[in-house]
C-alpha cells in the first residue's frame, strides 16, 4: 500500500490533469503543432537566407540569424515536447529531463531579450554614432557579443538547476515558485522589466533622433526651394549642394541596415563617403535644431546653381531613409510581439500568487508565449522585401522537384 500510495504521488507531482481542461488540451495540441511547423519552417529559411543571400550577410541581420537560432530552439526541441505534455495532460520524461527542459526554456527566452536588446542598441548607434557601432559591431565583437548572450543566459538560469520542477497551472517545466526566491524575482525583473524597458527607451530615443533630422531636413529643402526663386551665388550654391549631398550620402550610409557585409574587408563606396561629409552634416543638423529655419545667402550677381545632383541625392536620401525606417519599424514591431506574446503571462503570475485564477486561463497566457518564437520570420516575410524576395527562392528551389515531377506526369 505504502509503494501504491508513494507511486500516486509520483504520478501526481508529473500531471497537470484537471475536469476543467480536457476539453482546452486539444485547442494547446493544435496550436503547439502550427506553432512548431510555422516556427521549425521559418527560422530554418531565415538561417538559410542569410547563409545563401550576399546581400543579407550584414552586421545587423547577424543579430536577426541569433535570434532565429534561439526560437529555432525552442520550436524544433522544446514545443513538441509541451505539445506532448497538452495531449496527455502529464509530464512522461522523468525529473531529469524536466530539469533540462526548464534550462533550455528559460536560455531561449533570456537569448531572444539580450539578442532584443543588441539590436536596439545597433539601431541607435547606427543614426547616433556611427564610430562607436563600427567598433562594437565589428566582426570580432559581433562573436563576442553573440558568445557573451548565450553565456549570460546559461549563467543566469543554470543555478536554478536543483529548483526545476513540473509546473502543474501551466502543463510544463519551470523553476518553482518559492523555492528560487529571491534569485528568481532578481533574473526576472531584471530580463523581462529591465531588459525591455531598455529595449523601448532606445526605440524611442531612434524614434526622437529620426524626427529631428527629418525636421531638419524639411527645414533645408524649404529654404532651398526659397532660394531658388531668387538668383544664387554659384560658390555659395556648390557649397549648399555639397552639405545637402553630403548630408544625404551620410544619413542614408549610417541608417541603411545593408549597407555593411559581414565578410566584407572594404568599405563600401558609400561609407566612405559618409565620413568625409559627417562634419557638414552634423553642423546642419545642429544648426537646424536650434534655430527655427535654415537659410541660404545668396548673391544678385550669380547665376543660379545646378540642381540636377541635388535632386538625384534627394531622391537616394529618401529611398534609403524610408528603408532605415521600415526595417527600424520591423525591428520595433518584433520587440513589440515579444511583449504582447510574455506581459499577459507575466502580469497572470504576479497577480495570482496564490493560484486562485482558473488554471485554463494561466495556459492559455502560457500558451501565449508559443506565438513568440514563430512569429519574426513572418513579420521579416511582411515587412522587409529583401528577406521576402531569398525566402521566395528558397521556396522556389525546395518547390522545384516536385514542380519537375508533376511537369513530367
Amino acid at each position: 500500500m505504502l509503494m501504491n500510495h508513494t507511486n500516486q504521488t509520483d504520478d501526481d507531482v508529473f500531471s497537470c490533469y484537471s475536469p476543467s481542461v480536457v476539453g482546452y488540451r486539444y485547442f494547446a495540441v493544435l496550436w503547439g503543432c502550427a506553432v512548431t511547423i510555422t516556427g521549425t519552417i521559418g527560422n530554418l529559411m531565415t538561417i538559410l537566407a542569410f547563409a545563401l543571400d550576399p546581400r543579407l550577410r550584414t552586421r545587423f541581420n547577424v543579430l536577426i540569424v541569433n535570434l532565429a537560432v534561439a526560437d529555432l530552439l525552442y520550436c524544433t526541441i522544446l514545443q513538441p515536447i509541451s505539445v506532448d505534455n497538452y495531449l496527455h495532460l502529464r509530464w512522461r520524461s522523468g525529473q531529469l529531463w524536466c530539469s533540462i527542459f526548464g534550462l533550455l526554456l528559460f536560455l531561449s527566452n533570456s537569448v531572444s531579450i539580450i539578442t532584443l536588446c543588441l539590436v536596439a542598441v545597433s539601431r541607435y548607434l547606427l543614426v547616433a554614432k556611427r564610430a562607436v557601432f563600427d567598433r562594437v559591431f565589428s566582426k570580432r565583437g559581433l562573436n563576442l557579443l553573440l558568445i557573451s548572450a548565450w553565456a549570460l543566459g546559461l549563467a543566469s538560469f543554470g543555478p536554478l538547476w536543483p529548483v526545476y520542477t513540473f509546473v502543474r497551472q501551466v502543463c510544463t517545466c519551470s523553476f518553482h515558485r518559492t523555492r528560487g526566491r529571491p534569485y528568481t524575482t532578481i533574473l526576472l525583473f531584471f530580463y523581462f522589466f529591465i531588459g525591455l524597458g531598455c529595449v523601448g527607451a532606445f526605440y524611442l530615443l531612434i524614434y526622437r533622433r529620426v524626427q529631428i533630422a527629418s525636421k531638419a531636413l524639411l527645414r533645408y529643402r524649404l529654404s532651398r526651394r526659397s532660394s531658388r526663386k531668387k538668383p544664387a551665388s554659384s560658390a555659395q550654391g556648390t557649397d549648399d549642394s555639397g552639405v545637402e549631398s553630403g548630408m544625404a550620402k551620410t544619413c542614408s550610409c549610417e541608417v541603411s541596415s545593408q549597407a555593411d557585409p559581414v565578410q566584407s574587408t572594404d568599405e563600401s563606396t558609400c561609407e566612405k563617403s559618409s565620413k568625409s561629409a559627417q562634419g557638414s552634416a552634423m553642423a546642419l543638423n545642429s544648426s537646424a535644431t536650434k534655430s527655427p529655419s535654415v537659410t541660404t545667402s545668396t548673391s544678385p550677381s550669380s547665376p543660379p546653381a545646378p540642381t540636377t545632383a541635388a535632386q538625384s541625392s534627394h531622391s537616394a536620401t529618401s529611398g534609403e531613409d524610408d528603408e532605415f525606417k521600415r526595417v527600424t519599424r520591423m525591428c520595433f514591431t518584433v520587440f513589440l510581439c515579444f511583449v504582447f506574446c510574455f506581459v499577459p503571462f507575466l502580469l497572470l503570475n504576479i497577480a495570482d500568487k496564490h493560484n486562485r485564477a482558473p488554471q485554463v486561463l494561466h495556459m492559455f497566457c502560457a500558451n501565449l508565449t508559443w506565438l513568440n518564437s514563430c512569429i519574426n520570420p513572418i513579420l521579416y516575410a511582411v515587412m522587409n522585401r529583401q528577406f521576402r524576395q531569398a525566402y521566395h527562392v528558397l521556396l522556389t528551389r525546395a518547390a522545384a522537384p516536385f514542380t519537375c515531377l508533376w511537369t513530367w506526369r
